[in-house]
């Protein structure tokens, strides 16, 4: 609930329009009504649910306006999106023709952050994107800035809504920021403390137009730092977005990797994850920030995760006893690089989550030999460069969904004598998973993983990649109960 006491004189009787009646759109109509804004809600959707959404806005005094989401109401003077509305809706056509901004929800946080009693500043925005892997690093994030005694959280995409969070009656010392491509297209004004771009791979190109406007959008994540841009040494398109960043005097560029690190970079020297990047002396000195071992799980894309986070904590200022603690501390998510079961010494591995080629590929490095679970909706996805990647690791895979055939032909040209069964046709939910888990089984042999990373969405088959994930998990476990 927004403090009583943040009431800003700027949205005094503000004529506002919010697109979008999903769950940003509500908490950014309910915010702008309570600092005093006019609100009308705009969505081109209708139905029950729909419906109900807007009787609880219009209960408050917020105006609804459901099946019509391309018009602009006579006498806006700000549209807030919800991230998810592409820049070509006709709305913005028709904001941008007539000199209105558009904000997103990430935006309209930023403007209102309060200063903190203790500094006279805002709480600092310590920021992650990426193609892959911003959950998991922003919540070992928000671990480590626990462990150092900060009163943080991991908001944006995930966790506590940025709203929320920056309107909270008890504020918060630091804030740990997931922000997607989208949510970064609508946030000009947006200037973190310090912000990572973890890596870059084709995504919601439909949404972004290219993959240029795509990385674009990413790269709005380093504008502005103040003092350190953090980017991933094996992926050269994140240094790229650095080096082409306008940040304040002094800002400094600091790399990650799975290798020893070089000056002013992290990485990993035996086993051991190392700092040369915030020590005194850095050209003689590192800091040993935990152990390999600390990360769970140790796959080689979680490890760069860990030392991202760990990046941006000590950018912060965070002593590294409190970044080994804090990844030690830390759990993933369910359905990211999950095991989920042991059954006849081959490991069941739960990374539905892996929902595009760059996730399948880190998920596919991190075992050998694999019998791969693939397939969905491919989302425009193409497989020859993630399978020819991956051939030397597969014993077998087993394809689903209403794109497998993609998936078939390119594991017919780049792994040809990698066995290839398609299962479970026409079929959906829990039958369908529990065939899919016993043809995998039926194919693996004693030593191997079998690994659930589709590289594609869920919807064909199940409500979501969790459902995905949750069936899977339920499967394997009725193969272990009947000693298969």
């Amino acid at each position: 609930m927004t403090n009583p006491q943040l009431i800003d004189s700027q949205f005094a009787d503000l004529p506002v329009v919010v697109a979008g009646l999903g769950v940003s759109g509500i908490s950014a109509a309910r915010v702008l009504h309570d600092l005093g804004a006019h609100v009308t809600v705009v969505d081109g959707g209708s139905g029950a649910g729909l419906t109900a959404r807007a009787a609880e806005l219009e209960a408050l005094g917020v105006t609804v306006r459901l099946g019509d989401g391309d018009s602009l109401p006579e006498g806006t003077r700000l549209v807030v999106t919800s991230p998810g509305w592409a820049p070509d809706r006709p709305l913005f056509a028709a904001a941008a023709a007539a000199g209105i901004e558009v904000w997103g929800d990430v935006e309209l946080a930023w403007r209102l952050r309060r200063p903190l009693p203790a500094t006279g500043e805002p709480a600092p925005w310590l920021a992650v994107t990426g193609t892959n892997g911003k959950t998991t690093t922003v919540q070992m994030l928000a671990s480590i800035l626990t462990a150092a005694g900060r009163r943080t959280a991991a908001v944006g995409n995930v966790g506590v809504s940025v709203l929320d969070a920056v309107l909270a009656e008890e504020p918060y010392d630091v804030l740990a920021v997931e922000l997607s491509s989208y949510q970064l297209h609508w946030a000009p004004s947006l200037r973190p403390h310090s912000a990572v771009v973890l890596n870059l791979a084709p995504d919601h190109l439909d949404w972004h137009g290219s993959m240029e406007a795509y990385a674009a959008d990413k790269g709005r994540i380093y504008q502005g730092n103040t003092v350190a841009c953090v980017y991933n040494l094996a992926d050269p398109a994140t240094e790229a977005l650095v080096r082409e960043a306008d940040v304040e005097e002094g800002c400094r560029a600091i790399g990650f990797g799975l290798g020893a690190p070089a000056l002013s970079n992290l990485g990993v020297v035996d086993g051991l994850l190392v700092d040369r990047a915030f020590v005194a002396d850095r050209a003689k000195n590192a800091a040993e920030l935990g152990a390999v071992e600390d990360v769970h799980p140790p796959a080689p894309h979680n490890i760069a995760n860990a030392l991202a986070a760990a990046a941006l904590a000590r950018a912060y200022g965070v002593e590294p006893k409190a970044v080994r603690e804090g990844l030690r501390a830390f759990r993933p998510d369910a359905h990211r690089i999950a095991e989920v079961g042991v059954v006849g010494e081959v490991t069941y591995i739960d990374d539905s989550k892996a929902t595009n080629t760059h996730a399948a590929a880190a998920s596919l490095a991190a075992y050998r030999p694999v019998v791969w679970i693939a397939g969905g909706l491919a989302k425009g996805a193409t497989f020859d460069d993630l399978v020819q990647g991956a051939a030397g690791r597969l014993r077998a895979a087993v394809l689903i969904g209403e794109d497998r055939a993609l998936i078939r032909e390119a594991l017919e040209r780049h792994a040809p004598d990698v066995p290839v069964i398609e299962a479970a046709e026409g079929q959906t939910g829990a039958v369908a998973m529990a065939e899919v888990v016993r043809t995998a089984a039926s194919l693996a042999r004693p030593g191997d993983t079998v690994l659930l990373a589709p590289a594609c969405a869920s919807m064909d088959m199940f409500t979501n990649y969790g459902e995905r994930g949750d069936l899977f998990a339920a499967a394997v476990r009725q193969l272990a109960d009947r000693g298969e």
